[in-house]
């Protein structure tokens, strides 16, 4: 038994780890896809050719050798589009992958905020940071859906039964969609808002959560931090704000643990 543990190199647990990380950066990419269940399908094959093997099945056996000895082709044509994916990802820089995914969720975040506020459609959008809203979570319907413009403008529209309540996004994705949100108990807040902005202001009053609202009322569109209300003109103030937030030199590479908290 120590005799292995005698003759365990640094580069073994080196080799180790790179082939880890190698394993989950493959099933990061096929994760949610078709290819999926056909690599289970592959898997299951694999194991029934050991078990006519170890039956002495050589019809079944000749059959099973036949298809998996071309099994490295198959690979290749069935999962073609992801090695390209991967391959792509490889030959990019990590900090500009991370940038360029940031820039990109916060343009779906941005472009349906303005979206719902031309039509007066009311929404209440929260991104998490380093403060958890578990307890809120618990509150909502849970989708862990991939965040698009798409979602969050089909949550919000009248018709939907999560409008009501608020969207909690989180590492990147939309987490939660019909929150409660604590209500704001400071006498001095205008009584012209309403339980959105009320909402939106309770919570980042507890938490260092950024939130957006959008009032159907007045078309107008804010964003709350630390119990403070800002009003937002455009697209453009509103990117810059957000930009000055998340996208600062001292959060430039580390966006994920401010952003989408890890």
């Amino acid at each position: 038994m120590f005799e292995i543990f005698e003759l365990f190199r640094w580069q073994d647990a080196l080799d180790i780890l790179i082939v880890a990380f190698v394993v989950y950066q493959l099933i990061s990419i096929i994760r949610g896809t078709r290819s999926v269940q056909m690599l289970l399908g592959i898997i299951v094959l694999t194991a029934v050719y050991f078990m006519a093997s170890i039956l002495d099945l050589s019809t079944l056996m000749w059959l099973l050798r036949t298809f998996l000895s071309s099994l490295f082709l198959i690979i290749i044509i069935v999962f073609q589009q992801d090695i390209r994916r991967a391959l792509t990802q490889v030959g990019k820089s990590p900090f500009q992958k991370t940038a360029d995914t940031m820039e990109k969720d916060l343009e779906e975040i941005i472009s349906a905020v303005f979206y719902l506020s031309k039509r007066r459609i009311g929404a209440l959008i929260i991104m998490e940071r380093d403060t958890g809203l578990g307890d809120y979570v618990e509150l909502g319907f849970d989708l862990d859906a991939n965040l698009s413009k798409e979602l969050l403008i089909s949550i919000f529209m009248p018709v939907s039964p999560l409008h009501d309540g608020g969207v909690i996004i989180n590492k990147g994705r939309v987490q939660t969609a019909g929150s409660i949100l604590p209500l704001s108990q400071n006498p001095y807040i205008s009584k012209r808002f309403g339980t959105r902005h009320r909402a939106a202001i309770g919570l980042s009053e507890e938490t260092d959560a950024v939130i957006l609202v959008v009032s159907e009322e007045t078309q107008n569109v804010s964003l709350v931090q630390h119990g403070a209300l800002t009003a937002v003109n455009d697209e453009i103030a509103l990117r810059t704000s957000l930009r000055a937030i998340f996208v600062s030199k001292d959060q430039s590479l580390n966006w994920k643990s401010a952003f989408f908290k890890s």
